[in-house]
């Protein structure tokens, strides 16, 4: 269970439209394709996503994210939000990463010795997850 999750194999990104519940709606020939678009729209916006940048830093670093850590990071976004936040910046543990909060999308990510000497900037709030 303490398995590092590959980002690219479980969040690759965005979700494809057509995948789910109104795939079966469609093949069904079912009028409830409708309440089913909805479910997609809300599920979408409660998964994390990492954008093609993120996900090149993530592989260049060596950053693997374990299922705790995700969720650390999903509750982060969720603290951020909460308060307004647009953009923020998420620290844990040794890395950094960049979050746009209302796409729920990492923008980048960065370990321990690429945040050293280094300036943050076009975010509004920063949230510090403890370990």
């Amino acid at each position: 269970m303490n398995e590092p999750i590959r980002i690219g194999a479980l969040y690759p990104g965005r979700i494809q439209p057509g995948i789910g519940i109104s795939t079966a709606a469609k093949r069904s020939g079912n009028q409830a394709a409708s309440p089913s678009v909805e479910f997609k729209d809300v599920l979408q916006s409660q998964l994390l996503h990492f954008s093609n940048h993120a996900v090149k830093r993530l592989e260049q670093r060596g950053i693997e994210l374990k299922p705790e850590q995700i969720q650390k990071i999903e509750s982060a976004i969720e603290q951020a939000a909460a308060k307004g936040a647009k953009d923020s910046l998420i620290l844990l543990q040794d890395m950094a990463l960049i979050v746009n909060v209302s796409n729920r999308t990492v923008v980048t990510a960065m370990d321990g010795s690429s945040m050293k000497d280094n300036v943050f900037t076009q975010i509004d709030s920063a949230v510090i997850i403890s370990s």
